[in-house]
């Protein structure tokens, strides 16, 4: 995940909490509407079941984050001893229930998660993998991991995604996110400020960063939230890079570890 320490001054809870049900709800119309939910994703071993479970235990581990914070720590454990195949045991076991079950679980966990990030207060801290988060920053992160794996479940059932400005909230996680790209990357983080430059679905720019930056990643909203969800290769996108720091930015691009 993120580097948790960053600042998120700039995102906005109230924002994106109806935009983070509204990923849900699109996801969801999509499954709901296919019978065969053993068919291949992108993510090796994981069906359409494996996504829709990830995502399900991803939201109960949040409400026992914001619920009973010292519990958390039993998740940590688990996730410790199953060490480097957690997600994809985790996964496997609710792919494992009845369809028509972990739909309901997935249904009913959203709707608790959307529902306690509202009544949170914004900077309330919760325990998380590794570090502390805030309401403000659960919000986004999530909607960012309900869009992503939603990419693999379109992906593989050859569905034609259409982007919204929901994207924005990912593409803000994937900018303050640089930090930990080139930490992944074991690179040092640079020095210069960077100037990022996206076209938005309605054709608008979204910019971050100084406009004289000389560091600086061009291309579309889209293809961006692609890449630092790593979703797409960077040489299967559109984005260009100016400056030697940007293009290794690009080519380590992550909002997640």
């Amino acid at each position: 995940m993120l580097n948790y320490g960053l600042d998120v001054s700039g995102l906005e809870r109230d924002v994106v909490l109806p935009d983070l049900v509204a990923e849900g709800d699109e996801l969801d119309a999509l499954v709901s509407a296919r019978t065969d939910w053993t068919r291949p994703t992108p993510a090796a071993g994981w069906t359409i079941a494996h996504q829709i479970a990830h995502l399900a235990s991803a939201d109960a581990n949040v409400l026992v984050a914001i619920r009973t914070p010292e519990a958390f720590d039993d998740v940590l454990k688990q996730a410790e001893a199953a060490g480097s195949r957690h997600a994809d045991l985790d996964a496997a076991a609710g792919a494992a229930k009845p369809r028509s079950v972990l739909l309901e679980q997935w249904r009913a966990g959203r709707t608790e998660v959307a529902a306690a990030l509202r009544d949170a207060r914004p900077d309330d801290g919760f325990p998380w993998y590794g570090s502390q988060v805030s309401a403000t920053l659960v919000a986004p992160l999530r909607l960012m991991e309900v869009w992503a794996h939603g990419q693999d479940v379109f992906d593989a059932l050859g569905v034609a995604r259409r982007p919204t400005a929901r994207l924005r909230h990912v593409a803000s996680l994937g900018v303050i996110g640089r930090e930990l790209s080139f930490h992944a990357a074991q690179l040092p983080l640079p020095a210069e400020p960077f100037r990022v430059e996206l076209t938005a679905p309605d054709g608008g720019i979204w910019a971050w960063g100084p406009e004289h930056a000389t560091q600086r990643v061009q291309g579309s909203a889209l293809d961006f939230c692609l890449r630092v969800t790593q979703r797409r290769s960077r040489a299967e996108t559109d984005l260009t890079a100016v400056g030697a720091d940007a293009g290794a930015w690009l080519d380590n691009a992550r909002v997640f570890l």
